[in-house]
């Protein structure tokens, strides 16, 4: 439940390319609710900032100090590239505005350690876009999980099946160390492995296999495959991929010794062995094809609603940058192992 307010948060955005799509469906939604108020939209491009104006019917500014300096912005949806983030982060962090960014926290773990060290030591909210985590059917099984109604979680099963044209990598810096951080598992597997281990807990070893097929013409990697051994026993293994014409629905597949969980995309299935089974189907939708952005807005509204609840109560949100470090360690091990041959656990990457 959010929090009544008798003021609108004031919201700025940077960054207007092709992930502020869902974003802007859920500010407009959320103004509605009177939940927030966008005050500045900005891009460095001005195409997009007039596109962006003309569709949305939302305020833009021509430079990005006057979200900066705007004292009636409380929160900034920070929607750039990983590579053009940072100098946004300083500026942000020294002007006390609270961000919620898009994934990944940074390119290397490091960069973005540093980041949450710097929103830490400013005292301001640093959050993640990581939306998968307020489906209906997300939330429902890491309920079950917590309620041990899936008895001891015995395996883990991470499928990550999607598709990308060549024309998705012909766009500069798209797959490349410099821009985006790596391929497929930073910018897209990311969303699933996350999820994953919110749900499952840590991994505390791996074995991975990491390759580019002649599917693409890229720098990084568009396969990985891996076995996996979490901290709490369970066992279980990942294949991700933007190689897999025409493209599926992620799933995240948790056996327990009473009942099996099936999460594949927003849909949830879970077989008891004494009988009582249970579906949710909620919002469906995936960005496993083509079409990076065919999945509904409604996970980041709920998740952009947290956000700006948690800074009205001075809480934490639900997702915290200084938690999603803990994907990043595991991509980090994933290709440290693939580059190795060895098996590597995630919390020593030396």
């Amino acid at each position: 439940m959010s929090t009544p307010r008798t003021e609108a948060v004031g919201l700025g955005v940077i960054g207007l390319g092709m992930a502020s799509l869902p974003h802007a469906k859920s500010i407009v939604a959320l103004q509605q609710d009177g939940r927030v108020r966008c005050k500045a939209a900005w891009s460095p491009t001005a195409a997009r900032r007039d596109a962006f104006a003309a569709r949305w019917e939302l305020p833009v500014v021509d430079t990005v100090e006057a979200i900066v300096n705007d004292p009636d912005i409380q929160v900034v949806l920070l929607i750039t590239p990983p590579d053009a983030r940072v100098e946004h982060v300083i500026a942000l962090t020294a002007a006390g505005k609270h961000i919620l960014m898009e994934k990944p926290v940074e390119r290397t773990t490091d960069a973005a350690v540093n980041l949450v060290d710097m929103a830490e030591a400013a005292k301001v909210r640093l959050g993640i876009v990581f939306q998968l985590r307020f489906r209906a059917s997300s939330q429902r099984l890491a309920e079950l999980i917590t309620s041990g109604s899936l008895g001891t979680m015995t395996s883990v099963r991470i499928e990550v099946p999607w598709w990308r044209d060549q024309s998705y990598y012909d766009e500069p810096g798209r797959g490349t160390l410099a821009r985006d951080g790596g391929g497929v598992l930073i910018s897209q597997a990311i969303h699933t492995l996350d999820l994953a281990l919110a749900l499952a807990g840590p991994v505390d070893e791996l074995a991975a296999i990491v390759g580019t097929t002649a599917q693409h013409r890229m720098e990084c990697e568009n396969f990985v495959g891996a076995g996996l051994r979490f901290a709490n026993g369970a066992v279980g293994s990942l294949v991700a991929t933007t190689a897999e014409f025409p493209g599926g629905t992620e799933r995240i597949v948790i056996a327990g010794t009473e009942a099996t969980a099936i999460l594949s995309g927003a849909e949830l299935q879970v077989k008891r062995k004494n009988g009582k089974h249970e579906a949710i189907s909620a919002d469906s939708g995936s960005a496993g094809g083509s079409d990076p952005m065919d999945f509904p807005h409604h996970w980041h509204q709920h998740l952009i609603a947290d956000f700006v609840d948690a800074v009205d109560e001075g809480r934490e949100p639900a997702v915290t940058a200084r938690a999603s470090l803990a994907v990043h360690h595991l991509i980090d091990a994933l290709l440290q192992s693939a580059m190795t041959g060895r098996h590597v656990r995630p919390a020593d990457r030396k």
